[in-house]
């Protein structure tokens, strides 16, 4: 099979390493607008089956006839393009998987279900660590259980050795941080969609050591679609981001303060922006963290034969020093190399639009990352 990769940046490179590397795969082409990234990441995969092409990922009409050559394509670029590309995925009989990022995207990709469909087109969004693996994984632990309780979903990306006063490193962009820490937050509570707060509802939680005791709060962003999806089935659920302990409290005092407003003030007749300002430091100071970790935690909580039974799901991967690959890297990039096989190889047969927990197969993707050196672990109380 044939492979395109939209974007040829840090998310990429684990897709199109991933990929070069099966039997079965006879091209990758990587499509960036920006030739020296090309350059780079060609020279880093060195591998015969690699291709560039240089095109605007949002451009529709550069995109089409590069997506017309291949069956599958997999986007790696900033999600307010993912839309774009599932047009020309339609456009072009390809199927596309993307890592999400937007849940207002993601609604307006599902919109093109229908002509999806008709175009015998499969489109799956949401295809990196949380959105993506969390709700294929949770999805497999409702389908174990007879009725479902709850579904708790904790992930963390951490540094492995902190550094106060955050002990954080940055993972990726600092707006993006943001937005997980500002932005509302949907839950089912009692069977009902609900908004709640972010950085609201601590709770500690205990990881093997060395991480010993953890926090974990409320964030936006990793649930996605899995409250719709699952509203009707599940009475609870939950998403919520594992950092060291007092990263809350720090936070907290920021929003508070209004640092993630981004609304302009005054300076001297200047007009800046808080948030913007917050950004440019955090991304001056914690720099990008390359030595991390990456935790996971999926309970899935029910009856089974009339038997209270818990689903775990539980993760922890480290960065690859050998490829220089982060684990928020790893995590991310290759459920979506995989998932974008399950497309090639004909593994996922719906047409239409779809997120993972609704299609793709958890035995599969759960194999498959193991074979990658990303051990989920699946335990049953």
């Amino acid at each position: 099979m044939k492979i395109l990769v939209a974007g040829a940046g840090m998310m990429a490179r684990p897709v199109a390493y991933d990929l070069v590397r099966q039997d079965d795969v006879e091209e990758v082409c990587l499509v960036d607008h920006e030739k020296p990234k090309l350059a780079r990441i060609r020279r880093w995969l060195n591998s015969s089956k690699v291709t560039v092409a240089q095109a605007d990922a949002s451009n529709i009409l550069q995109m089409e006839p590069l997506m017309a050559q291949y069956s599958v394509a997999v986007s790696c670029v900033p999600y307010h393009v993912n839309y774009v590309l599932a047009q020309a995925a339609i456009n072009t009989g390809t199927n596309l998987c993307d890592l999400g990022g937007s849940n207002t995207i993601v609604h307006q990709q599902l919109s093109l279900a229908d002509t999806a469909r008709k175009a015998e087109v499969t489109i799956i969004p949401d295809c990196g660590l949380a959105p993506g693996l969390v709700g294929v994984l949770a999805a497999d632990g409702v389908a174990k259980l007879d009725r479902t309780a709850a579904i708790h979903i904790r992930v963390g990306g951490l540094p492995q050795r902190p550094k106060p006063p955050l002990n954080y490193g940055l993972l990726f962009s600092a707006h993006g941080l943001i937005n997980e820490y500002v932005e509302p937050c949907l839950t089912l509570r009692d069977g009902k969609l609900r908004s709640v707060q972010p950085l609201s509802e601590p709770e500690e939680l205990v990881f093997p050591d060395p991480f010993g005791t953890l926090e974990a709060f409320n964030t936006s962003g990793g649930s996605s679609t899995l409250p719709h999806t699952f509203k009707g089935k599940v009475r609870n659920l939950d998403y919520k981001t594992i950092r060291y302990p007092g990263h809350l409290a720090i936070l907290t005092v920021l929003r508070e303060l209004g640092l993630f407003d981004p609304l302009s003030v005054d300076i001297r007749g200047v007009l800046v922006s808080p948030r913007d300002v917050v950004a440019a430091v955090l991304e001056r100071n914690l720099g990008v963290e390359r030595d991390d970790v990456v935790l996971l935690r999926v309970d899935v909580t029910g009856t089974k034969s009339r038997k209270p039974r818990t689903i775990r799901y539980e993760l922890v991967d480290y960065a690859d020093k050998d490829t220089g690959m982060t684990a928020m890297m790893r995590t991310t990039g290759f459920p979506a190399a995989v998932i974008a096989l399950m497309l090639g190889r004909k593994q996922i047969r719906r047409r239409g639009v779809f997120t993972g927990e609704r299609v793709v197969p958890a035995d599969v993707l759960i194999d498959e990352l193991r074979v990658r050196g990303i051990k989920v672990q699946v335990t049953e109380n």
